[in-house]
């Protein structure tokens, strides 16, 4: 049996891995009685740690909510999982909590212990330091809109859009999504009476909020999967079929399923549909599969292969150059 001390510990640390624990199951999972797990209970909350209690036949212990964070356990992955979490930090989409984050860390290397030190230093990339992107957003906006979420407030603000038109909005917000460096809020549009996705950095929150709505049925998929479809209609504008002249089983590897679709042609060739912004794009493409090709449809695409043709023939002439060329 374990020791007072490392009982309380032990104790505490699962207390952190779940949401509830019944008496008994604490019990079995230190080797003690529920009686003493009462007393241990009332132990923690003695050195003020927040332990609530159920009572009756569904009832059990969880941690609750303090005045201040209490010292968490980790086991060594959670460690290392949440160390290269704030290192990313300094470098991702929310613009001002670098020197959170570079705190957070620095406190955390002080009590690692040495092992965890020398993988977490053999786990970080040597990268070149830049400035957040530009698309990055403040911890305060992110935390009024998830807020306004949580809370099914209505939410006011003025929008720019990627033309740079300008117009006011009023949604009921639904969920906050984060695609590379860009956070997006998901929500019904109550002028346009549909859902829509928001680029948060474009945005321009108006205070109060508005009142509290009953919240309506998600869109199909979830909030990621809408953002996702909005997306790929951006990259979907010009759609172009091609006759690649190479075997189907070299063509496929060089085939994104979100930019490509393959059909199946004879043993010498296949066919592929690809999808852009543009047909020049598109046209820029083609040189990457290494093969010859044939034009299917539209017609506007071969205009656009005849200027990639030019573009190439003047890169061609560059390399040329600089072959040619002494010192």
């Amino acid at each position: 049996m374990l020791e007072t001390s490392a009982r309380l510990l032990a104790l505490l640390s699962l207390l952190q891995t779940r949401r509830e624990w019944s008496g008994r199951e604490l019990a079995e999972r230190l080797d003690i009685t529920t009686r003493t797990v009462r007393r241990d209970v009332d132990k923690l909350r003695e050195l003020g740690y927040p332990v609530d209690a159920n009572v009756g036949s569904r009832g059990g212990y969880r941690l609750g909510a303090g005045a201040e964070m209490p010292p968490l356990l980790l086991d060594d992955q959670e460690v290392l999982a949440v160390a290269l979490g704030l290192d990313a930090v300094t470098t991702g989409a929310v613009a001002d909590m670098a020197e959170a984050s570079a705190g957070a860390l620095a406190k955390l290397r002080q009590v690692m212990p040495s092992r965890l030190r020398h993988r977490l230093d053999a786990l970080r990339i040597e990268a070149v330091p830049r400035t957040a992107p530009a698309s990055a957003v403040s911890a305060d906006r992110l935390t009024e809109i998830a807020t306004a979420c949580h809370r099914n407030e209505r939410l006011r603000f003025d929008y720019r859009r990627n033309d740079g038109e300008e117009s006011r909005r009023e949604i009921e917000p639904y969920r906050l999504v984060r695609n590379g460096n860009r956070w997006y809020l998901v929500g019904f549009d109550l002028q346009r009476m549909a859902w829509r996705s928001f680029r948060v950095d474009r945005m321009e929150p108006k205070v109060p909020t508005g009142p509290r709505f009953t919240p309506r049925e998600p869109p199909e998929g979830g909030a990621a999967a809408f953002v996702l479809r909005g997306l790929g209609s951006v990259y979907r504008r010009a759609t172009a079929r091609v006759r690649i002249h190479a075997p189907l089983d070299e063509v496929s590897a060089m085939v994104h399923e979100s930019w490509g679709a393959l059909e199946s042609g004879d043993e010498h060739s296949c066919e592929v549909t690809l999808y852009s912004t543009s047909l020049a794009s598109i046209a820029r493409w083609m040189y990457a599969f290494g093969a010859d090709f044939t034009i299917i449809e539209p017609a506007e695409l071969r205009a656009e292969m005849a200027s990639a043709a030019e573009y190439h023939d003047r890169v061609a002439e560059r390399y040329r150059r600089a072959v040619d060329a002494r010192p």
